[in-house]
């Protein structure tokens, strides 16, 4: 693919026409869904009226209200935890070199929400405690599978997928013997919790999201190079100036966080940072790894998903994370059943 390098100062950054296309073209279909799902729901709005809204300018305060206080917080939050997803799958299936390394395959997701259910059943904790319960559990868990797939000096690959795996099924284990051992009342709200939802977000869901996002977003980006050298394999990133271990370690907990931060906002959320790289990467056929199509990719996934569980799913709608299960374990049939490398 044919490109140009556009250089400021010691910083360069490499141009890709087609790159720049995909990423305008799917901004431009996250900003049209996000204007449909604001005027969505029991008071629909044409989006002339959600404009006026937005600026405004508009003459009528019961739209206002629900704009500005219920749709508005659930679209931007669907944004930050589809981003964050898309660009965190992007990560670790560059970092294990393998298409099904993903946060919610590779135990990451099932980490947080560990520590969201002990939370509220144990503790009874409201939402901020829940929240930052499922970052921190989301960071320890990725540290655990980190150590335990290092061989020699070396971690990634397929050893950090399996043994992701393993420990996922081990805490998913720990989380049912927490719901069985909770309160009827309290094992409920857990269960909501786990099942994902954008149904009552708020500012508050949406403040801690987006500073957590513009955070680590930089720190991603800015060793974007590092990891694709990393992808030519350690020794000629090494030659290269690369420290390989020290990379993965800084891009894995990026990617956590990143993780840590979309679970706590929405609960777990499934197939979008599964899909969103391999869709992204095939729509770019750049050989760079797609951390910011990737991003715009999961963004416009889950608003996709919201807007059927809402409209579709027979009226019922459904929680979001029940949505993107259903849609990521076909998506995940299709994958084994046509790729040789997986």
């Amino acid at each position: 693919m044919t490109g140009a390098v556009l250089r400021l100062g010691n910083y360069s950054l490499r141009w890709r026409p087609r790159v720049a296309v995909v990423c305008a073209v799917l901004a431009l279909i996250a900003v049209g869904l996000a204007i449909l799902l604001l005027g969505v729901g029991s008071l629909p709005l044409t989006p002339g009226q959600v404009f006026e809204s937005l600026l405004g300018g508009g003459d009528n305060p019961t739209a206002d209200r629900v704009i500005q206080r219920v749709r508005l917080p659930r679209v931007l939050t669907a944004l930050l935890v589809g981003g964050a997803l898309g660009m965190a799958g992007s990560i670790f299936q560059s970092i294990s070199r393998n298409a099904l390394g993903s946060p919610d395959v590779i135990g990451f997701t099932t980490g947080a929400a560990s520590g969201a259910i002990v939370q509220i059943i144990l503790f009874d904790a409201g939402p901020l405690g829940t929240s930052l319960a499922a970052v921190l559990a989301g960071v320890g868990t990725a540290l655990l599978v980190f150590v335990l797939s290092m061989r020699g000096r070396s971690t990634g690959g397929y050893r950090l997928v399996l043994v992701g795996i393993g420990v996922g099924a081990m805490l998913s284990g720990l989380n049912t013997v927490l719901l069985v051992m909770g309160d009827l009342d309290r094992a409920m709200s857990a269960q909501i919790w786990l099942a994902g939802s954008l149904n009552t977000r708020t500012w508050s869901h949406v403040l801690p999201a987006a500073l957590g996002f513009i955070a680590i977003v930089p720190v991603v980006i800015g060793h974007a190079r590092h990891i694709d050298l990393l992808e030519m394999g350690d020794d000629t990133a090494s030659q290269l100036g690369i420290a390989p271990e020290r990379t993965r370690l800084i891009m894995v907990l990026a990617a956590v966080a990143l993780t840590a931060i979309a679970t706590a906002a929405a609960g777990p959320i499934a197939f979008i940072a599964l899909a969103a790289p391999q869709l992204a990467r095939r729509l770019t056929g750049a050989p760079e790894v797609p951390l910011v199509p990737a991003a715009l990719m999961g963004a416009v996934l889950l608003l996709v998903a919201d807007l059927l569980s809402q409209r579709l799913a027979l009226n019922l709608n459904l929680p979001i994370g029940l949505s993107t299960g259903l849609l990521g374990g076909f998506y995940l049939l299709w994958l084994l059943s046509r790729s040789k490398r997986v």
